[in-house]
């Protein structure tokens, strides 16, 4: 066939399919104390996020791991300590090398993304949060933005992480000022996984990278407000002056 049979059209749409491809996705299950819930990883969009996030399940990092901060309507945190049972005793999570900061999309409400400190917006190792509300207008901005790397998948597995959320929280010093536990403690007993919210594990239950998730919204950043508009005329121009020039030559 040639190509000046080809039209215009044709490799418009062609072009606009190839950019509007939905991102790639593994499939995570968490399996915690308040209930188990899935949530799709954005491998395509946030690669070294995923794949920095994937290191730690795989070595099994979050195995028994706590949700060590919750605040009301905001966000879920964990990642960062594990409990071992046997000891009674709350430890570190060792973290890896920190990653570089990806923040595509808005940290609206059934996202998970990663925590980092204050003054450094590539600090990302080990902890993450989920946004139990749509948290777009405070965190895209915040530090060059946090990065969200997943979506829960059901309304379903959002109620499990609305109900952490809404468990009382207790000031138990240090990182756990914020703590909720699943039962109040006593003054002369100790903190056990009987009042912690425990992540029993995160496993792998979907390896298969071409699985479509919900994409969130694009974060709404002062630098992407315009692309949402002026944007997409933008690219279609472009494409359009890509396309032009390339039957120019065809046709010679």
């Amino acid at each position: 066939m040639s190509f000046k049979n080809i039209s215009l059209s044709t490799l418009l749409f062609s072009g606009l399919l190839a950019i509007a491809n939905p991102a790639n996705a593994t499939i995570v299950l968490f399996e915690t104390s308040q209930g188990d819930f899935e949530v799709n990883l954005l491998d395509n969009h946030t690669p070294a996020t995923v794949a920095n996030f994937l290191a730690y399940v795989e070595a099994e990092s979050y195995s028994n791991s706590v949700i060590h901060r919750s605040m009301s309507n905001f966000i879920v945190q964990g990642g960062g300590f594990t409990y071992d049972r046997e000891a009674e005793q709350i430890s570190e999570i060792t973290s890896l090398a920190t990653v570089i900061n990806e923040p595509l999309f808005s940290n609206v409400r059934g996202t998970i993304a990663m925590a980092k400190k204050g003054d450094d917006e590539n600090s990302a190792t080990n902890q993450w949060f989920f946004s139990v509300a749509n948290n777009a207008g405070n965190l895209d901005n915040q530090n060059g933005g946090f990065t969200v790397f997943g979506v829960i998948t059901t309304a379903e597995g959002m109620k499990i992480v609305d109900a952490i959320n809404a468990l009382t929280t207790y000031n138990l010093g240090g990182a756990f000022t914020d703590t909720p536990l699943q039962t109040e403690p006593t003054e002369d007993s100790p903190i056990t996984d009987e009042h912690l919210v425990i992540i029993e594990a995160v496993t792998i239950i979907d390896a298969n990278k071409d699985t479509q998730p919900n994409l969130p919204p694009v974060t709404s950043a002062e630098n992407k407000d315009s692309d949402s508009s002026g944007g997409s005329n933008s690219l279609l121009f472009i494409l359009m002056l890509l396309t032009i020039n390339f039957l120019r030559r065809v046709a010679k």
